[in-house]
C-alpha cells in the first residue's frame, strides 16, 4: 500500500465531517483545527511501521465509512441486555452521537457529556483535553480530535470515593458508520472511582470505532478502568487510552477483547509521581480470522513506583494475537518495582501470536521481571483431569475456561464478571 493511497483513505473519511458548531471556547476550536492539520499530514500506518508490523489494517482501508449524522433514536428495550444494574451513572452514545434518554447520573459527581461540560468545567478540561493523548503523531488519535464535539466526561473532586461505577455505553448501530469516541476522566486528590468503557454492537454489518480515551489521577487518587470490547464480527476498532499518575496514585486496568474482525489497543501510563502504582490485566479472546493487537507502555519516571502487568490471549481458528508490552525505568526513577507476563494459548494448528515483552531500564536500583509463553494446553494438566473422570474434550474446555477466567476473575463489577464468565465458557468449550 503506497503513502498516497493511506493519505486519501484518511482524507476521505475527514471529509465526511461536518463543519462542526463553533464553539464559545476559543481554544476548543482551536484544539480541533489543529486536529484536522495533522491528519492531512499522517498516513494510515503499514505493516512497513515497525509498531504494526504484525497488524495490516489495509482491509479497513478498502471500505468507504462516514459518520452517522444524528443519533439512531433507540427504545430503553433495546438496550436492556447491556445495562449494568450496579451502575450509579451511564452515558449511553450511539454511533458515537449522545443519547441522553439513555443516559442517567445518581452518582454525584460530574458526569456528564462533554460538550455540555465545556461551560462548567471549562479550564479542567483544557488543562487535561488531548494533553495526554497527544496526536501529532497518531493518526488515529488526530482523526478522533478532528470529530471532537460529544464525548464522556467524568470528574470526581477531591475525597470523593464513588462506589457505584459509571458505565460508559458506546453502541454500533448504524452499518458503515464511523464513530469517534471520547472520554476523559479527572480524579481529584484523595478520590476514587470505578469506570467501564463498554463497546457493543446491534448490528452485524462493518462499521468502524476510533476510540481515545485520558485518565488523568491526581495525588493520591485511584481509578478503577474495565474496558470491555465485545464488537460486531465485521467491525474495525482502534482505541487509544492515555493515563498520567501523580504522587502515591493508583490505577487498575482491565481490558477484554472478544470482538471485531480487526482491533488495536494501544494504552499508555505514565508515572509522574514518585510512588504511583498500576496493575494492568488484559485478556484477547478470539477465533476465525480475527485480528487483535494490544500494545501497552508503562513509563516509569519517578522512584519508588510500582506495576505488574498481566496479558493473556485465547487463539482459536486462523485467528492472529499480538502482545507489545514496553516497560520503560527512566533515570532517576529508583526503587521502582515492576514484573510483566505474557501468556499465549493456542487452540488451533493455524493459530498465531506474536509476542513482544519489552524492558528499558535506566537506572541501576530496581526489580523488573518479565516473561512470555506461548504453546498449547498442557498436557499432564489434561491427564489429570482425565484421571479424575472428565471426558478429553471436558478436560480441554475446563483448562482453557480457567485460563480466561483468571483475568476475568479481577473485574470489580459483578453482574459484569459474570456475563463475561459466561462468554469466555461458551467460547471456550467444544464438542465432547
Amino acid at each position: 500500500m503506497t503513502v498516497v493511497a493511506t493519505n486519501s483513505y484518511l482524507a476521505g473519511l475527514l471529509a465526511g465531517r461536518q463543519p462542526a458548531a463553533a464553539s464559545p471556547v476559543a481554544w476548543f476550536n482551536d484544539l480541533r483545527a489543529h486536529a484536522v492539520d495533522r491528519v492531512g499530514a499522517a498516513s494510515v500506518p503499514t505493516t512497513r511501521d515497525e509498531d504494526w508490523r504484525f497488524t495490516d489494517i489495509s482491509p479497513l482501508t478498502k471500505i468507504s465509512f462516514q459518520p452517522a449524522r444524528a443519533a439512531v433514536a433507540l427504545k430503553a428495550a433495546a438496550i436492556e441486555r447491556f445495562v449494568l444494574p450496579e451502575a450509579g451513572a451511564r452515558l449511553t452514545f450511539v454511533d458515537g452521537v449522545y443519547a441522553p434518554e439513555l443516559s442517567f447520573n445518581n452518582a454525584g459527581i460530574e458526569v456528564s457529556n462533554l460538550a455540555a461540560g465545556l461551560a462548567k468545567h471549562g479550564d479542567l478540561i483544557q488543562r487535561h483535553l488531548a494533553r495526554h493523548a497527544v496526536f501529532d503523531d497518531n493518526a488515529f488519535a488526530a482523526l478522533n480530535t478532528a470529530f471532537l464535539n460529544d464525548g464522556a466526561l467524568i470528574v470526581v473532586p477531591r475525597d470523593v470515593v464513588v462506589t457505584a461505577p459509571v458505565h460508559l455505553l458506546f453502541i454500533a448501530a448504524e452499518p458503515l458508520a464511523a464513530s469517534y469516541p471520547r472520554c476523559l476522566v479527572v480524579a481529584e486528590p484523595g478520590s476514587g472511582v470505578t469506570v467501564l468503557e463498554d463497546f457493543v454492537s446491534l448490528q452485524d454489518a462493518a462499521y468502524f470505532t476510533n476510540a481515545v480515551t485520558e485518565i488523568a489521577i491526581a495525588d493520591d487518587a485511584s481509578v478503577n478502568h474495565v474496558r470491555v470490547q465485545r464488537e460486531g464480527a465485521q467491525a474495525f476498532h482502534i482505541g487509544n487510552c492515555a493515563v498520567s499518575l501523580a504522587r502515591a496514585s493508583r490505577y487498575q486496568s482491565v481490558s477484554v477483547a472478544f470482538g471485531a474482525r480487526i482491533s488495536r489497543y494501544n494504552l499508555n501510563v505514565a508515572q509522574a509521581g514518585e510512588g504511583a502504582e498500576c496493575a494492568i490485566d488484559g485478556l484477547a479472546l478470539i477465533g476465525q480470522t480475527q485480528l487483535a493487537d494490544t500494545h501497552t507502555c508503562i513509563d516509569h519516571a519517578h522512584p519508588h513506583g510500582v506495576s505488574r502487568q498481566q496479558h493473556k490471549c485465547i487463539v482459536d481458528g486462523a485467528a492472529h494475537a499480538v502482545f507489545n508490552g514496553k516497560i520503560m525505568v527512566r533515570q532517576g526513577a529508583q526503587l521502582t518495582n515492576s514484573s510483566q507476563s505474557s501468556r499465549n494459548l493456542l487452540l488451533s494448528a493455524k493459530a498465531r501470536v506474536d509476542t513482544k515483552p519489552q524492558l528499558e531500564i535506566f537506572a541501576d536500583d530496581v526489580k523488573c521481571a518479565h516473561g512470555a509463553t506461548v504453546g498449547q494446553l498442557d498436557a499432564d494438566e489434561v491427564f489429570y483431569l482425565k484421571s479424575r473422570g472428565l471426558s478429553d474434550a471436558a478436560a480441554r474446555n475446563l483448562l482453557t475456561y480457567a485460563f480466561g477466567a483468571e483475568i476475568i476473575d479481577r473485574i470489580p463489577i459483578d453482574s459484569l464478571k459474570h456475563e463475561l464468565e459466561q462468554t469466555v465458557l461458551a467460547q471456550t468449550s467444544r464438542p465432547s
